[in-house]
């Protein structure tokens, strides 16, 4: 009680002197990521968001106000190219001056390679390859910023274009293999990420540092006990397969020993092949699967013609938290709901 007393007038205190300082402008790329920079930036200023919600990361057009976010950032904070390949032209034209946080690239996050679950519904290489200290926090590098090129400044269209991208990108030019970019879905790394975004703040704000500091620490404990929580409740699932639209809850799964039987798309959400789903349909029935996952950001007829051989209960599962509200909460509501989703699959 006392710790807590002592940490509101902390808070308190810091943010009197939040108020008379010019935050930095943050653009950051999706809306779990967004939420872990508000929680830093808490009394001191808000982020914006790029992509919105309930659109897919893999593939997006951004509006002129998301462009005009990106173009006045002094901080852009996000995944990397391995999520959203379309957004490394406009991060070097239009913030061509800002600070640039790429996550995947953070020291001490934990990696995972991109399986294919379409033949047999495991990878023979389980991916994790690249294994960070999860318990080091505090050895974060420095990141190189993106490379001047020419400045855009067309922001007139109802959409900025970003080449063939919109916002049903054809995936088939990604690449499927290297690391998988849905690392925030691991709370080790949310962990991590939310040091690093302190650190890159408190430089571009010194009289704020100790603020961003703070709210950095205070994340770290609240995200510890939350996956306490969460390993508790997800200790007896993994002897319960589900199939899922696309590939991209492996850092859920490794972090809280849960099992997938395999996918209708791989982890960048191209579109699969007739093939690939009919192995999905005798998966679904050799393995015994009752529950898959479909996602709001995509259509799930594939995932229903998939299931349609089987009694499988489609449930909707969201790695992105489209549903929810923006801003600090978000991240610590969508990986509780992911767990709540697991556990009523198992049911």
């Amino acid at each position: 009680m006392l710790r807590s007393i002592a940490l509101s007038a902390v808070s308190l205190s810091l943010a009197s002197v939040a108020a008379y300082a010019d935050p930095p402008k943050v653009a950051t790329d999706i809306a779990p990521i967004h939420s872990l920079v508000a929680r830093v930036m808490n009394t001191v200023g808000e982020p914006s968001l790029i992509v919105r919600q309930g659109a897919s990361p893999h593939g997006y057009s951004m509006r002129p106000s998301e462009a005009r976010a990106l173009q006045n950032a002094d901080l852009v904070v996000w995944v990397g190219p391995e999520l959203t390949p379309w957004f490394e032209k406009p991060l070097s034209s239009l913030a061509k001056d800002a600070m640039t946080l790429e996550l995947l690239d953070v020291a001490g996050t934990m990696h995972l390679d991109y399986r294919d679950l379409g033949d047999d519904g495991h990878d023979d290489d389980d991916g994790h390859d690249d294994h960070a200290d999860d318990d080091n926090h505090d050895d974060h590098d420095d990141h190189k910023a993106t490379e001047d090129h020419e400045s855009h400044d067309d922001h007139d269209d109802k959409h900025v274009e970003n080449d063939d991208h919109d916002d049903h990108a054809d995936h088939n030019d990604h690449h499927h293999d290297g690391v998988d970019p849905h690392a925030w879905l691991d709370p080790q790394n949310a962990q991590v990420w939310v040091l690093t975004i302190a650190e890159k703040l408190a430089e571009l704000d010194p009289e704020n540092a100790e603020v961003y500091l703070l709210n950095a620490k205070t994340t770290v404990e609240d995200l510890k006990t939350q996956e306490e929580v969460l390993a508790k409740q997800l200790q007896d699932l993994s002897d319960h397969p589900y199939v899922a639209f696309h590939d991209a809850y492996q850092y859920f799964e490794n972090r809280f020993g849960l099992k997938i039987a395999g996918t209708v798309a791989i982890g960048d959400a191209s579109d699969p092949s007739p093939a690939r789903v009919a192995a999905l349909r005798d998966q679904i029935v050799g393995k015994g699967v009752t529950c898959a996952f479909a996602e709001p950001q995509y259509d799930q007829r594939l995932l229903e013609a998939a299931t349609e051989s089987g009694e499988v209960e489609i449930r909707v599962i969201d790695p992105l938290g489209s549903k929810l509200d923006t801003g600090p909460a978000l991240y610590g509501q969508l990986v509780a709901a992911m767990a709540d989703e697991f556990v009523g699959c198992a049911q």
